[in-house]
C-alpha cells in the first residue's frame, strides 16, 4: 500500500483530541511509508494531519476544487497539490491516487465521501479498503447505524464489514494492510 486517501474534517472539532488522532494518523502513515492523501486545506484536521506527515518528512498530497481553494486554504507547503474542476473530479482523483480510504472525525463532506468510497466498494468499482479513525468514539453511533442496517435487511452481510472501525490509527492501518 503506497498511498490513503484520508477524509477529515476542515474544522478542528470541539474536542482537542480530534487534532491529537490527526498528528497520530500522521505519524502512523509516515511509520509505515505510506503517502497522504487528502482535500489539500490547511485548515482544520487536514492541516493537521497533512502537517504532521510534512514534518516527519513524508509524502501529503493534496487534491482541492478551484472553487474551495480560497475557502479551504490550500496548503501551500505540499509534496504535491492538484487544482481541479469540481467535487466529482476531487473525489475520483482521489480515489485513483489512493490504495484505501479512511475517514477521520469530520462533516458531512467526510461522510459524503466515505460513503461513495463503501458503495463503489459494494457494486465492485474497486477493492480498496476502507475504514474509519474511532477517535473518542466519534463513529460509535454510525457504526451502530450501519449494524442496525443491516438487522433490517438494508445492508447484505457481505457488506456489513466493509467499514473498518478501529480507535488507534495503528490498529486500523494493520486492519488495512492485511485486507
Amino acid at each position: 500500500m503506497k498511498s490513503i486517501a484520508v477524509y477529515c474534517g476542515a474544522s478542528y472539532g470541539a474536542l482537542p483530541l480530534y487534532a491529537e488522532a490527526a498528528r497520530a494518523m500522521g505519524r502512523a502513515l509516515v511509520g509505515q511509508g505510506i503517502g497522504l492523501v487528502y482535500g489539500g486545506g490547511k485548515v482544520g484536521l487536514m492541516g493537521v494531519i497533512a502537517d504532521e506527515v510534512l514534518r516527519l518528512g513524508g509524502e501529503a498530497v493534496g487534491v482541492i476544487p478551484q472553487a474551495l481553494l480560497e475557502r479551504e486554504l490550500a496548503h501551500d507547503g505540499l509534496t504535491k497539490l492538484f487544482i481541479v474542476r469540481d467535487m466529482h473530479e476531487r473525489k475520483a482523483m482521489m480515489a485513483e491516487l489512493s490504495d484505501g480510504f479512511v475517514a477521520m472525525p469530520g462533516g458531512m463532506g467526510t461522510l459524503e465521501e466515505l460513503f461513495e468510497m463503501l458503495t463503489w466498494s459494494q457494486l465492485g468499482i474497486h477493492r480498496k479498503p476502507v475504514g474509519v479513525l474511532n477517535a473518542g468514539g466519534f463513529y460509535d453511533l454510525l457504526a451502530a447505524f450501519v449494524a442496525h442496517q443491516h438487522r433490517e435487511a438494508f445492508v447484505r452481510e457481505e457488506h456489513a464489514g466493509l467499514m473498518m472501525v478501529e480507535a488507534e490509527p495503528e490498529a486500523l492501518l494493520a486492519r488495512l494492510l492485511a485486507s
